[in-house]
Order: structure tokens, then sequence, then C-alpha cells
């Protein structure tokens, strides 16, 4: 159970942390109880560090879980709004490596043997985040030849940090919401348990080894592209062992010329690929930054890092396509429909309406040259209008926005003429045409008659079921409503314990539950 004093305690620390570090986290026409104000924001002055430095390090002298917060509140600007979010959006995961010894000790804790046999070599830390480092180190093949590998390890005691602070940052969450009604619609406390889950995959490197698998076999066939490869032998849930990686960072123009590639390629490429990924696979890598992203030898784009993934359901991928669909052939009335059909706008609100709001998004891109469109700046812009038509926050939808932002930055350093429609039309038009096309229709044909022969299936035990539910419902009418002897004496504790209004919730509840049967039988 949450302890609010020690819960508060920590959110207080915190607090005061970034109010000591000069930083502000509320906008300055906010209206804020009075002791909050302090923390609105104030004009920079000449000379002054910006607000962006001030957060950052504060949150970084905050540790490993308040940093992981800052880089996932930097997606969420629908929560903590845009100039926040573009204060914490370059927060760096980058914290001080820890001692080579304790890193051996994880290695050989989990994978059950000396570091000496694992590896024939195993160098200092290259890198070091927040939640683990990488060693650059080297294995002996069959044939007796040595091969360089990545070895990630979790930083010691790092599940135990992260508990403590997500129990905090929920506790905040749950007091928002039972104090502050505007904010349930923002859902704060789904955000955190969004990122407690994230956190928790990223701290178990099987998952990421799993994530890279997958991603290599959905990618198998795609030109130019490709992932590193698991050793699972060495890997663990503490410890993953990669192929290590020699590339041209990807954001390095000069050296990718000077190698002989066409850095305007590599940027069309690099945005069809995650658009690919995206739309066809649903799953897709969610933290393409520069840093991740390596260009090889044979000119492939290498991705690493897959500790944050996107996943998109059918319906999600359907969405994607429609909406870009829609605002190229300027359909705002189709792409007001695909969200009442998604269900992310209530049916109370009007299509007509919807539509001409997405009107006063799509017209303005028209007048524009086709290189100043970004495809991440109008789904952004789309998402702005939940709070006018009650849709609620969708995580999935605004991982993907975010990671388009970077996706189209990286792209665009590479060639600033990019056009992102030219390039992305075809990815989008094959989609559509699979899913939309003859071949669509007869997949889902398919789809239909499997899941309709599923449902064949359980037809016996169905109407068993619906038969042993009328016999009960025919009984209780003969013979009134019976209760058995645990449920007469747990409803006799909440009487006593809650009075006369218990009493009444409990028969409301169980009459309402008699309802609900009665209504999924007959």
């Amino acid at each position: 159970m949450m302890d609010p004093i020690t819960n508060s305690f920590r959110l207080m620390r915190a607090g005061w942390t970034i109010l000591w570090n000069g930083a502000r986290v509320v906008p300055a026409d906010a209206n804020i109880p009075a002791p909050l104000k302090m923390f609105a924001r104030k004009e920079k002055k000449p000379g002054q560090e910006s607000n962006q430095e001030r957060l950052t390090r504060a949150l970084t002298s905050l540790g490993p879980s308040y940093i992981k917060l800052g880089q996932f509140l930097a997606t969420r600007d629908d929560i903590v709004g845009p100039d926040l979010a573009r204060d914490l959006a370059p927060l760096q995961d980058k914290l001080p490596p820890f001692p080579m010894a304790e890193a051996k000790r994880t290695i050989q804790q989990e994978l059950g043997q000396p570091v000496e046999d694992l590896y024939t070599e195993l160098g200092t830390p290259v890198a070091a985040a927040s939640i683990a480092q990488v060693h650059k180190a080297k294995v002996r093949k069959p044939d007796g030849s040595e091969t360089p590998v990545a070895v990630k390890v979790l930083r010691p005691g790092i599940e135990r940090r992260f508990t403590r602070d997500l129990e905090s940052f929920l506790f905040a969450a749950q007091t928002i919401e039972a104090w502050h009604g505007p904010s349930r619609r923002l859902r704060p406390v789904a955000v955190v348990e969004t990122l407690a889950q994230s956190v928790t995959i990223e701290m178990d490197l099987r998952m990421e080894a799993a994530a890279i698998s997958e991603v290599a076999e959905n990618s198998k066939d795609d030109h130019g592209f490709r992932v590193p490869k698991v050793d699972w032998t060495r890997s663990a849930r503490r410890v993953m062992t990669l192929e290590w990686i020699d590339g041209i960072p990807i954001a390095d123009k000069a050296a990718l010329e000077k190698a002989g590639f066409d850095p305007k390629e590599i940027g069309q490429r690099l945005l069809q690929i995650f658009l690919l990924h995206a739309m066809r696979d649903g799953f897709f890598h969610a933290d393409m930054h520069p840093g991740n992203l390596f260009v090889d030898d044979q000119g492939r784009i290498v991705a690493v890092d897959f500790g944050i993934m996107g996943r998109l359901g059918l319906k999600e991928r359907r969405f994607l396509a429609e909406i870009l669909y829609g605002f190229i052939t300027r359909n705002y009335q189709r792409v007001s429909e695909v969200h009442f059909e998604a269900g992310y706008v209530p049916r109370r609100h009007s299509v007509e309406l919807f539509a001409q709001a997405l009107r006063a998004i799509g017209e303005p891109i028209m007048d524009k040259n086709a290189t100043e469109i970004s495809m991440a700046a109008l789904l952004g812009q789309l998402l702005q209008y939940t709070e006018v038509f009650d849709m609620e926050t969708r995580p999935e939808l605004l991982l993907l926005q975010k990671t388009m932002v970077v996706v189209e930055g990286v792209a665009r350093q590479l060639d600033p003429e990019l056009n992102i429609w030219t390039v992305s039309e075809p990815v989008v038009r094959e989609w559509m045409e699979s899913h939309f096309g003859a071949e669509g229709r007869i997949e889902q044909a398919a789809e239909g008659a499997v899941s309709l022969g599923r449902f064949a299936g359980h037809i016996p035990r169905l109407l068993g079921q619906a038969e042993a539910a009328a016999d009960a419902f025919s009984s209780m009418a003969e013979e009134g409503l019976r209760l058995d002897s645990y449920t007469v004496e747990r409803m006799a504790d909440a009487q006593a314990r809650k009075g006369r209004m218990g009493r009444l919730a409990l028969w409301v509840g169980a009459i309402s539950l008699a309802v609900i049967a009665a209504a999924m039988v007959f």
C-alpha cells in the first residue's frame, strides 16, 4: 500500500530540487494556486541560462527515473504543454558509468560463468545511460577467430530505484485525478502506468533482444536496412550481447559522401523504412535519433538500441493510412468519418463540424511548398483537437508522432529539399491497396470465415452457459434470490462498516449484476 507521507516527502524533495536549480515547469498564464506560482515560467533575461538548461540539470541530478520521466513527457505536449515539451526534448539519457567490477559481477551472476570464459576481452564502458551501459568486447568463434560484440549491462539496483520513484509518480497522478477534474481527461494515472510498463520492459534485456529479433524477421527482405544479430547464449535478463556495429553515424553527411553514399537517398530510405515498419508491421523503433542510426560499409541503415518500441494495432494503422491519404486528397469529410469509425471522437459530436476543424488544419498546409510540409506536425495539430472534441489520449499515436518528428528531422538534415509526400506516397498507397483493394478484401473475407468458424465451434458451450443461466434465473423467480454463506457474511461486514448507504450500494450493485446477466442471456 502506498505511504502518502513518504511519497509526499519524495515529491517535495523533487520540487525543491527543480526550484533550487531555477527551472520552471508551469505556464506563465496558468490558473494555479498561489503556492505553485513559484514554478511558473518567466522570461529569460540576457545572459541567463535557458529554462531548458536548468531543467536538464535538475532532472539529471534527481536520477534515472526523473530523466526517463522527462523524456517521456517530452512526447506528451497534450499534458505538459508545447513549451515544457520543447524544454524537455533535448534531455540526454547519459550518466557516469558504474565500476567494471560491478559489471563483471552482474555478467557472471546472470550467465552463470566467469567473464573470462564468456569473452576473450571485455573493455571499459563506451556508453552509459540511466538504465544500462555498453561495453565493447570480443568472443571466440567456432573457427578460433575473434569477433567484436557489444555487451549491455543493467545498472546495479536500478529496478529498486525505479520501483520507488514510480510509486511516487503514481501517487502524484492519483492525487491529481482525485482533486483536479479537468485533468482526468488526460488520464495521468494511465500515463504513469504506460511509463512504468515501458521502463519495466527496458529493464528486462531479454525483451529488447526479442524486439531486435522480431524487427529482423519483419525486415529481412527490406532493401538497405538491417539490425544487429543477438547472441542469445550470452544474453539474459540483465545482460545482452549483440553484434558490434562499425558504421558511419547517419548524421555525418561529409563522411557518408566521402564513403561514396548519397545522403539524400539515405534520408528518403530512412523515412520510407519507418513508415513501412509502422504501417506494414505495426511494430517500429520508437527512439530513432541520430545516435541510434548508422550506415554500414554496404550502405545499409543499421538501427541500434531497441529499448523503446512502438506498436500499432490494425485499427491504428488503418487510421494512420486513411488520414494521410485523406489529407493528401483534401477529403476532410472522409478523415472525419475515420475518426468516428475508430471511436476516437465520441458520437455525440458532429462529423461535419469535426471535418471543418480538419479543414482548418489542412488548408494552410496546401498553400505551402511540399518541402515545408511535415507529417509529424500534421499529426501533432490533429492531436491538439483532443480537448475540443473530447478525444481520449492515444499514447500509441503520440509515440508515433514523436518518432515521426525525429525521423523527419534526420531525413531533412540529409536532404533539406525532401518532399515528405512524394517519398511516403508509395508506402501509403501500397498499404491502402493491400488492405482495401481486391487482395485486401479476399484476405478480410478469409479472416471473417476463420472467425465465424471459431465462433461456431464455441456455440455448444455458449448454449450450455445460456441454458444454465436461464435455469438459474428461473429458479430465482420461483424460489427467490439465494446467496451463499460467504457472500452473506461479506455483505453483513460491509453493512456494519458503511451503514445504510453501504447497504443501498451493495443491493444496487447486486441488482445491476443481475440485470447485466439477464441482458447477456436474453
